[in-house]
């Protein structure tokens, strides 16, 4: 019998970690990342439902809590890591030399487990000023205190996501996505089993020996990024990883990606000190301004997340591979395909949140705090340019990562923060409040993704973004005027109410509104002859013909 469970087991891993074609990781992804957005709000709504209403002050420091781990985390490790890796491992092993991808595999795992580690003690034993006088001076002292104690427990977090980024890039690498694909997932059920079993103490014995409360969610933090280690492990079954524990410094490989490292690294460390830089400003904006401004923030993520992010990571592969072959026809073919697909779907799926913001904020709240629930949906209104220019710029930045060019995005990302971060500062001056904080990201978005197309356009010689291209962008953009306008008809016809704060009331007013939004969209495409929406015509049509017969 624990035979035939080992067996199946191993069969059912085995399946799991097959390699995937672009199509079939594109769906993967995608469909990983709705399961763990689902999670998230699910997260935030049981978050929001405890504390936002009773006890703002607590959310917002658990909200500050992250700032500094995540910052360390994506500066150190995150997609610094996937974007200079890959390439320079495909490398090895398409030239047959195995031994050298796993050398180097096993230096970057070990430099940054020593790393993070020592990261991670530090910002241990530096909580209290870097809360205190950087994150969020702006909260009162009993939340200071509960931030600094929680940013201690998270602390550990950059450690086990490193460990585990390193990994899931090596099976991104390959082509073999799922366990990469549903790790975050299970970081999200981890911390809602904080929520709902850690939250009310914990007893060994009868001895209690955690107090509970919200405390209890940050433990919850630490078991969800335990679980997301444990998965990312599974994922290396049957890849053959030759593990070695020690750093050769001599691998050309390792020493190539650590020269492409530190562009990549500020990069990402310059987004995130513009994420600092609105916990700040929002901290001085009274009790529950930074958990507004985040989960806003994280509302109009999941869109980019479920079409920029993973359309891009799935194109990512297939774009170093013609690149490293010499086939740059084939590159600029391959970088349009992806670029006009993410343009096809975040154009309506932006305008669609825009004016269906209040049905997505009462996803992540049921408590009825209509002021806390308008918050939200205003700053997500400011946000919705962003779904947009950010899931644009996943693709945008990744045409230059092919090239293994982490330069030039650095350099326009610095331009771009930049400004986020003045207009920020200016807005706030001015008493925009949070709303302000919003509008200087969709802003700055925009200006960064022109900048780069132009560059990538240029580098190209006008090749990469030919006539056609625009031609198709603005049927593209006339299609979503016709989207938007169902979409605004449809918000009057099917109101939100103040006492709307049931799933039960909330979902089937918005999926009617984003589907019949979405099918006008699709609609408007096809007459308009764009080749996106053709495959989907195409399937209903299978679907009618088979029927009939």
């Amino acid at each position: 019998m624990n035979y035939m469970r080992r067996f199946k087991f191993k069969s059912v891993v085995r399946l799991a970690n097959m390699k995937l074609s672009v199509k079939s990781a594109a769906i993967v992804l995608a469909s990983s990342t709705l399961v763990s957005a689902l999670l998230g709000l699910f997260r935030d709504r049981l978050l929001n439902s405890y504390y936002l209403g009773t006890y703002p002050t607590g959310i917002d420091a658990y909200t500050a809590a992250f700032t500094i781990p995540d910052f360390m985390f994506f500066i150190l490790t995150s997609g610094a890591l996937a974007v200079s890796f890959i390439p320079v491992f495909n490398q090895r092993l398409a030239s047959g030399n195995k031994k050298s991808a796993w050398e180097l595999s096993s230096s970057l795992l070990n430099l940054f487990a020593i790393l993070t580690l020592i990261t991670s003690v530090l910002i241990m034993i530096f909580a209290d000023p870097l809360i205190r006088y950087i994150v969020s001076p702006g909260l009162d002292e009993s939340g200071m205190i509960l931030a600094i104690n929680m940013t201690r427990v998270i602390a550990i977090n950059p450690f086990l996501f490193s460990i585990a980024t390193v990994l899931t890039s090596i099976q991104q690498a390959v082509g073999r996505f799922v366990f990469y694909a549903f790790a975050p997932a299970i970081y999200n059920i981890g911390i809602i089993i904080g929520i709902t079993c850690f939250t009310g103490g914990i007893n060994v014995f009868g001895v209690e020996v955690f107090g509970g409360g919200i405390m209890g969610v940050a433990l919850g933090v630490i078991l969800g990024a335990i679980m997301q280690l444990i998965v990312s492990l599974i994922g290396l079954f049957g890849l053959g990883m030759d593990y070695n524990f020690k750093i050769n410094w001599k691998n050309q490989g390792f020493r190539s990606i650590l020269r492409l490292l530190p562009a990549r690294s500020l990069d990402q460390g310059i987004d995130y000190i513009n994420g600092i830089v609105n916990t700040n400003l929002s901290s001085r904006m009274g009790a529950g301004a930074v958990r507004s401004f985040n989960q806003a923030s994280s509302l109009h993520l999941m869109p980019v997340n479920l079409i920029g992010v993973a359309i891009s990571t799935a194109f990512f592969p297939k774009l170093t591979e013609e690149l490293g072959n010499g086939e740059k026809g084939e590159f600029n073919n391959t970088f349009r395909q992806a670029l006009r697909t993410i343009i096809w779907i975040a154009l309506p799926v932006s305008v669609i949140a825009f004016f269906g913001r209040g049905y997505v904020t009462s996803f992540i709240s049921n408590i009825g705090n209509n002021d806390s629930n308008g918050t939200i949906a205003s700053i997500l209104g400011t946000l919705c340019i962003a779904i947009f220019a950010r899931s644009v710029f996943h693709i945008a930045s990744r045409g230059f990562y092919a090239y293994q060019d982490t330069k030039t995005p650095f350099v326009v990302s610095i331009v771009a923060i930049g400004l986020t971060i003045l207009l920020s500062i200016w807005f706030y001056v001015l008493g925009w409040g949070v709303d302000g904080l919003g509008l200087a990201q969709s802003i700055g978005a925009i200006v960064e993704i022109i900048i780069l197309l132009y560059i990538l356009q240029k580098r190209s010689k006008k090749e990469l973004l030919d006539k056609a291209f625009w031609r198709a962008m603005l049927r593209m953009a006339f299609a979503t005027i016709i989207a938007g306008c169902v979409a605004f008809s449809m918000t009057k016809f099917i109101p939100l109410m103040a006492t709307d704060n049931s799933l039960v009331i909330t979902i089937p007013k918005f999926l009617a509104i984003s589907t019949i939004s979405a099918v006008a969209y699709i609609v408007a495409s096809y007459f308009l002859d764009l080749k996106e929406a053709k495959p989907i015509f195409s399937y209903f049509k299978k679907i009618l013909f088979r029927n009939a017969k």
